[in-house]
């Protein structure tokens, strides 16, 4: 957040203006240029301007489009043409985007997959997918042998990204374009983490992505020669929408990491970015490196889970800035608002809705609630998914009459900025009281030996009780003192009926590949001891 002499609060005008101005520019017709356009037109406007950078790895504008049109060329010759599904199983890397954008010049819609998924959710998700090929890093083939559903797709793993490109030839008047390109059309299959389920397929059209790229760049004050650092893998929906879409609107470069670990932390700072974009765990992480420095960043954003007051606290102590507040899902592409506003807000707060995004806070009923009271969180605008793939059931119960249900409680101020209090799916009935995860788990974390918390309810007869795991590093001699000294915490700050009524404390909590606590397996864990 800008330090002191800055202007504290986002114009909201001046940000549906930028959203208008950048929405009139980006259209032709009345209508939004196709996403596959976006690459040409940054291409044809920054061809130098570096695009991406890896490590000591970095491919400009021009090198990406036309390394890309290479590989779309031997796409073509294993039959990819438009609507055909492209996989692509890739770790972050500069190989990465010259594979993304390759299946979109070929027509095909792309399929980025968790480098993480165990055999059984990738195995699962390539039978339902049925791609004409599989884009895989070298490093990752050894994954697919196993393969049980008879042959797999053909395999590209040697994309070339050295190789001298021709100088002469002019990338632009060589064009071989899809056809029949419609802002309807699906271009990309984004499958959510699974944390409560098998993993659905997400299905965002061009028009959804080219819309919620706008919407997020118009939140920001951007300037020339822009460096976005979001540390995070690329098949997540908000890595790919900072670092693989919105980077082109403006000429950005993205600063993207092989690995999520120390090194590769700090060779992404040097890189000088000026927007940085993580999940609570990352900028936890930053707290205890301690002395980083980040001169030339206007604007810190966490997103992807609930940032706790401990780690905005402790951030805003050791480097006297602001974590702002980002919120969204991948069924949104995936940006629904952003609170940047350098004032004291509730830990939950994510900002209003971003200019073309409706929101509303409804009951079980359907009825929407006043300013205040806590419901349901419903959107509604262009960015909205076109669906789950293969799955029309689950689509209809999620979407309803052009209004997405985001399976998050939440109220609104009288500002109008949405303050988040958890998912609807984890809210705890007890003895029909209302216990929310999010609200425990903040208190848990305010104490200094505990690094991670999650809470989940329990069925205990015909009621829910709410247990707590606790990630801690201190040595398990002193977990009984610390469980007495958190059983007191909540005491002074919860309501009875809101206390944890177990306490498992280990060293470290199952979370998914961003860093969040991975509540399924916290579940799955207290079966066992159960049991």
């Amino acid at each position: 957040m800008p330090g002191a002499g800055h202007k504290t609060y986002r114009d909201t005008m001046t940000e549906q203006q930028r959203f208008e101005k950048l929405y009139a520019s980006f259209s032709v017709d009345g209508k939004l240029i196709h996403a596959y356009d976006l690459l040409k037109r940054a291409a044809h406007l920054w061809p130098q301007r570096t695009m991406v950078i890896c490590d000591d790895d970095s491919l400009t504008y021009r090198e990406v489009y036309l390394r890309s049109k290479l590989l779309a060329h031997k796409l073509r010759e294993y039959g990819v043409r438009k609507d055909e599904r492209v996989i692509l199983y890739y770790e972050n890397s500069v190989s990465f985007y010259i594979a993304y954008f390759a299946v979109w010049h070929a027509g095909g819609i792309v399929i980025p997959l968790n480098v993480f998924l165990s055999e059984k959710e990738l195995f699962q998700i390539i039978a339902e997918a049925q791609p004409k090929i599989l884009i895989v890093s070298p490093t990752l083939l050894e994954k697919l042998e196993k393969y049980p559903n008879g042959p797999l797709p053909p395999l590209i793993s040697d994309i070339d990204t050295t190789s001298p490109l021709p100088k002469a030839v002019d990338p632009f008047d060589t064009e071989e374009e899809p056809q029949s390109l419609s802002g309807d059309d699906i271009v990309a299959i984004l499958y959510t983490s699974g944390t409560t389920g098998f993993p659905k397929g997400v299905m965002v059209s061009s028009k959804n992505i080219v819309t919620n790229t706008l919407q997020g760049v118009s939140a920001f004050e951007v300037a020339k020669n822009e460096r976005v650092f979001c540390p995070l893998p690329l098949f997540h929906s908000l890595p790919q929408n900072i670092c693989v879409w919105a980077i082109m609107v403006v000429g950005a470069t993205a600063i993207i990491v092989p690995k999520i670990d120390r090194r590769s932390l700090i060779k992404g700072i040097e890189h000088k970015p000026t927007l940085i974009i993580a999940v609570p765990a990352l900028f936890g992480l930053f707290c205890i490196l301690k002395n980083l420095q980040f001169p030339d960043v206007k604007y810190f954003v966490s997103g992807g889970d609930a940032l706790s007051d401990k780690i905005r606290g402790f951030f805003g102590l050791i480097y006297g800035r602001k974590i702002g507040n980002g919120y969204g899902l991948t069924e949104t592409s995936p940006f629904i608002s952003v609170d940047l506003d350098d004032v004291t807000t509730p830990v939950g707060c994510v900002g209003k809705a971003l200019p073309g995004i409706t929101c509303a806070i409804k009951d079980e009923r359907g009825a929407t609630l006043p300013v205040g009271e806590i419901g349901t969180l419903w959107v509604s605008g262009d960015n909205l998914m076109k669906g789950y793939y293969n799955a029309p059931e689950a689509t209809a119960h999620i979407i309803e009459q052009g209004w997405l249900n985001t399976g998050d409680l939440a109220y609104l101020t009288k500002e109008g900025k949405i303050v988040l209090a958890g998912r609807e799916r984890e809210l705890i009935s007890n003895k029909g009281l209302k216990i929310y995860p999010q609200e425990v788990e903040n208190v848990l974390l305010s104490y200094p030996a505990v690094l991670q918390a999650g809470v989940i309810g329990i069925k205990n007869n015909d009621e829910e009780i709410p247990i707590a795991f606790i990630g801690t590093k201190e040595p398990e001699a002193n977990y009984e003192e610390i469980i007495t000294a958190l059983r007191s915490l909540c005491q002074r700050n919860l309501a009875p009926y809101k206390i944890p009524r177990q306490f498992y404390l280990q060293r470290d909590l199952p979370v998914t590949s961003t860093g969040k606590v991975n509540k399924k397996e916290l579940l799955a864990q207290h079966s066992t001891k159960d049991t």
